[in-house]
């Protein structure tokens, strides 16, 4: 999410570093460099006009020409601004101040993912806030709809209300918060119908759905992909059913991002949750100060840390940091490492979180090091015997033909995968002979083998 907008500020932004000092001019460029970066990644033009008034005028001030380093007070003023535009620091938890069971209600078009957001919402605030929740489907015109949401309510451990034939929305609505209170669940998430389109049967459907239910939160489910389509439906559904919060689904297919910017400007309800995977975990917090830096290229090196806090098991990690001190690091190690960096949201996920990526994501790029390529070396390591794993040196031709064909690659990348292993071997053994006291004299360099 954000590549097109982030590389058209990082090249802007770059101009404005190399300079000592600026004058009005210079900053004048820069501001129509970041008007043009936001109408092409899709921000509504009255957001940009706004964003672009504040931020100038603040740019302008002496405080940032007169600074001692301009150029980054720049940066600083649009970051601020950014922030702001989507909500201000710190993300909006979901709401459950309320008396058990705290209704959910989940609103949006057909299509923007509202039942698998529903099944990923109730797994999170299982995991994250330890809340029984209910599921709901009380959407009765979609074929399978209900059945779908079962199904997915299976996968994520959650219960799901028994579905019954023919009952409507309002009907289901009250069975399922009855059978909240009497069977002492702390959440009952409600997943309505959706439209192709804004209607006023829909908003009277959900606004019956509302009185019945009186929701602590009412989400409005928005795919990002859909861009300023996006934005007109969230204002709609905000004047009509009066919704609390906005989960943005597929912002890890949106490479202009101006839906997210636009909405909380626009609507001035905040996101508060995220869909970045198709996977039932693959929901985050929206943290509009860490949204800001990813923009900016500024990286968002706290969520890495989340991210790996949840993911990493530390006994593992300890088990690994012994194998590599005594040089015993195997191919089924390196196995376990690229699971691990598949569950902290593979290469594109772990990139866009480390700071000043942009221009190192090109170089990667040039050396075909992407997603594809990691997914190669684990069919590659997969298709080898165990015995082979630990023991590579015992891989001769017959055996590397073997292995291509099981893994659907060729020789050539089981050598470069061999190769590339190899390296990994003498760096991590130098790592473990140098010692943390000699890394830290030695440096990078001290990694690099002798010429």
């Amino acid at each position: 999410m954000f590549e097109t907008l982030s590389s058209r500020l990082s090249t802007a932004f770059d101009k404005l570093t190399r300079h000592g000092a600026l004058t009005e001019s210079d900053v004048s460029a820069a501001m129509r460099e970041v008007r043009v970066a936001l109408l092409e990644a899709d921000v509504a033009l009255p957001v940009v006009k706004q964003f672009i008034d504040e931020a100038k005028e603040e740019a302008l001030g002496a405080e940032v020409l007169k600074s001692v380093t301009p150029g980054q007070q720049v940066i600083k003023v649009v970051n601020d601004h950014l922030v702001k535009m989507l909500g201000g620091a710190g993300s909006v938890d979901i709401n459950l101040a309320a008396e058990p069971p705290a209704a959910i209600l989940m609103v949006g078009l057909q299509g923007s993912g509202k039942t698998t957001t529903s099944a990923k919402l109730a797994k999170l605030l299982g995991e994250k806030e330890k809340k029984r929740t209910l599921l709901a489907s009380l959407d009765t015109r979609r074929p399978a709809a209900m059945e779908q949401l079962q199904v997915l309510g299976e996968q994520a451990g959650i219960d799901t209300l028994p579905i019954v034939k023919g009952e409507a929305p309002v009907a289901i609505t009250k069975r399922a918060m009855k059978t909240g209170r009497e069977q002492g669940y702390d959440i009952v998430i409600l997943d309505t119908a959706g439209r192709l389109h804004v209607d006023d049967e829909l908003m009277d459907e959900v606004a019956a759905v509302r009185k019945a239910a009186k929701p602590v939160e009412t989400l409005l489910v928005a795919d990002s992909l859909t861009g300023q389509d996006a934005v007109n439906v969230a204002t709609q559904f905000k004047e009509r059913v009066d919704v609390t919060g906005i989960v943005l689904t597929r912002v890890d297919g949106d490479g202009r991002g101006g839906a997210a910017l636009s909405m909380r400007a626009v609507t001035g309800c905040p996101i508060k949750l995220i869909g970045v995977g198709e996977k039932l975990d693959a929901i985050e917090a929206f943290h509009p100060e860490r949204i800001a830096s990813r923009i900016l290229g500024m990286g968002d090196v706290v969520s890495l840390v989340e991210k790996a806090q949840e993911t990493i098991d530390e006994k593992e990690a300890v088990k690994l940091a012994k194998k590599v001190k005594k040089g015993g690091f195997d191919l089924n190690d390196l196995s376990s490492q690229l699971n691990q960096m598949r569950r902290m949201g593979g290469m594109d996920g772990l990139m866009g979180m480390l700071p000043g990526v942009g221009k190192v994501k090109k170089q990667m790029a040039a050396a075909n090091v992407d997603e594809k390529s990691l997914d190669r070396m684990q069919a590659i390591i997969s298709s080898m015997t165990k015995a082979e794993r630990v023991k590579p040196k015992s891989l001769n031709g017959s055996r590397k033909r073997r292995i291509a064909a099981g893994s659907g690659t060729t020789v050539q990348d089981v050598n470069r995968l061999l190769k590339q292993f190899k390296q990994m071997n003498m760096m991590m053994k130098r790592v473990g002979k140098l010692g943390e006291k000699g890394l830290m004299r030695a440096g990078i360099p001290g990694l690099m083998p002798p010429q």
